[in-house]
């Protein structure tokens, strides 16, 4: 089984997409997939809902299993990404298992 890494991420009091912090830690989690070779498939996006639950920013990451995730985690690239997040935003994440050759 593969594993999709799930993450949610909502801005800190006083934090907004003008703030450069914000852009830069989107820019790096945007090219996550070009240094970290475990990521199979890659999406993130800014919300767009209008309601106050919502969180500011989402990504989703396919990994081959566990261990992919593991080593992930732990890549440069992906601890240079959670300290700029760090900075300005909380996130909730779940890991899930995922069929990788599902029934069309």
């Amino acid at each position: 089984m593969g594993i999709r890494h799930v993450v949610l991420f909502k801005f800190k009091d006083g934090v907004t997409w003008a703030d450069p912090r914000a852009k830069a830690a989107e820019a790096a989690t945007r090219e996550h997939p070009r240094h970290i070779p475990e990521i199979g498939h890659w999406q993130c996006g800014r919300n767009v809902a209008q309601r106050a639950i919502a969180h500011d920013f989402a990504l989703t990451g396919d990994f081959a299993d566990r261990d992919a995730v593991a080593r992930y985690l732990v890549h440069p690239d992906h601890v240079r990404g959670v300290e700029l997040w760090r900075a300005i935003a909380d996130w909730s994440v779940v890991d899930f298992e995922v069929d990788p050759n599902p029934a069309e």
